[in-house]
């Protein structure tokens, strides 16, 4: 079997052997659907990644079985790159320099439920762990609004927050992230266990320094949700009661986003069941929270065009309302029209309608903003995952640059570094990437410092600070 992606010189028949009896995929138009992402999502991304192939797609079933695979790598010197259900929007799961794919999809299961605490396999889909969980009246702290088809292992090594995030914080929080067992790749692989904050130095670092096997989240009480749907006048009065909501205190809400009216128009399933041409206010609610909920968003000018349990959704044919948070809002949208792309954006602490109504008109025609509402470090803020009409590089810069200049730091969705999306800031995720990835096998490319620091020790690559 020769190279499919031409960057390596392995004999991949014989690798395949050695792998046995770890499952491969061999056809090479699998291997290349596999060695895709949504890094589409950004034009910048897709123009660089798109011709990134991977040679052998790997399916272990069990830790033991990726423990194998991953000594048969270290054994062929092969680069390795490892995937969940593919939903990152990065290209964290693109073989840039070829070689082997791991997919985690077989490696699934829950394994143990307790009180307050999952854990499972790291390719066990997050949809679920929540069916599994909800026999025991518990619910995960916060999910993707791509549940159905992303893994919890790559959840952790590329997420940071999701539908939850308002009520439980970003994932880094203390607490939502209890423990973690990642493989070493040497000779003979290592599981080493992860507990507490030690879980953030393989939290999105993108699989770079180790192998996730298993998880152990945060579980919080399942509560019978209600998805709702707000219209408003005005962008900055919708955003304005988004905050009231994450504030109130009898409103225990699960998701609080805020879409720009514009974007509306590419929810098809939406239309006759909101007012048109009107910016969203989109929450999940207790159903016990109905009453009050009405009063605020009333309160602030809001009209309630749909208020809904599961069941009443179900049998309108309408979609949960998570689909219209996140980036399912970008996906609405790109589905329609390939030329739009996103970015993602910090906002000031506290949320300040004024200040968001004082931006918009500086951004231009071309960006809509979406806000997330979340929790981080208990403090409420928001970040914008704005669309936007890309026409070329130096516009976006532009963007980014009104951003940044009025008090709005931007953390670019539009790079393959590791470095560049603001959580790894430093060179401690590169020390234990030398610790447990001693070749420097573990997707590599991804990382704009690791060429320069490969030959030093841990120690002294921890000791050289700021990473940015």
């Amino acid at each position: 079997m020769t190279s499919i992606s031409g960057k390596t010189d392995i004999d991949w028949t014989a690798f395949a052997a050695d792998l046995a009896p770890v499952e491969t995929i061999t056809e090479p138009v699998l291997i290349k659907k596999r060695s895709r992402d949504f890094f589409w999502y950004s034009p910048i991304l897709n123009a660089a990644l798109k011709r990134c192939f991977g040679d052998l797609v790997a399916r272990p079933k069990t830790p033991e079985e990726m423990a194998h695979t991953l000594a048969v790598a270290y054994a062929h010197d092969a680069p390795v790159v490892v995937r969940g259900g593919g939903t990152g929007n990065y290209g964290q799961a693109v073989p840039m320099a070829g070689g082997l794919i791991i997919d985690t999809t077989a490696m699934a299961g829950v394994t143990e439920i307790g009180d307050g605490q999952v854990t499972a396999l790291a390719g066990t889909l997050m949809a679920d762990i929540n069916a599994a969980l909800a026999p025991s009246g518990q619910e995960m702290a916060m999910f993707p609004s791509t549940q159905d088809i992303a893994t919890i292992g790559g959840f952790v090594a590329g997420g940071s927050a999701g539908i939850g995030s308002v009520a439980n914080g970003a994932l880094r929080d203390p607490g939502n992230l209890i423990a973690l067992t990642a493989l070493s790749v040497e000779e003979m692989p290592r599981a080493r266990v992860f507990e507490g904050e030690d879980t953030l130095h393989i939290h999105h670092a993108w699989g770079l320094n180790g192998v996730i096997t298993d998880v152990t989240l945060r579980t919080v009480p399942k509560r019978d949700w209600v998805g709702c749907i707000v219209t408003f006048d005005a962008y900055e009065t919708a955003y304005a009661a988004g905050h009231a909501i994450a504030l109130a205190e009898d409103i225990a809400a699960k998701l609080v986003t805020t879409v720009d009216a514009r974007i509306c128009a590419y929810f098809p399933k939406l239309e006759g069941h909101i007012r048109a041409g009107k910016h969203l206010l989109v929450s999940m609610i207790p159903a016990e929270d109905r009453a009050a909920f009405e009063a605020l968003t009333q309160g602030h000018g809001g009209q309630i065009d749909l208020m809904l349990t599961d069941a009443e959704r179900r049998a309108l044919g309408l979609p949960h309302v998570f689909d219209f948070s996140y980036n399912h809002t970008t996906l609405q949208v790109l589905k329609a029209d390939r030329s739009a792309t996103y970015q993602q954006v910090g906002c000031p602490v506290p949320p300040d309608p004024a200040a968001i109504a004082a931006l918009r008109p500086k951004l231009g025609d071309d960006v809509w903003m979406h806000h997330e509402f979340a929790r981080v470090g208990g403090d409420i803020v928001t970040f914008d995952l704005p669309i936007i009409w890309f026409t070329s590089p130096e516009r976006l810069a532009e963007i980014n640059d009104t951003y940044e200049a009025n008090g709005f730091p931007v953390y670019d969705a539009h790079t393959w570094n590791v470095e560049g999306g603001g959580l790894k800031a430093d060179y401690t995720h590169l020390a234990w990437k030398k610790r447990m990835d001693p070749k420097g096998l573990l997707n590599s490319p991804k990382s704009r410092f690791w060429d320069a620091v490969k030959h030093l020790s841990p120690e002294d690559i921890a000791a050289k600070g700021d990473a940015t």
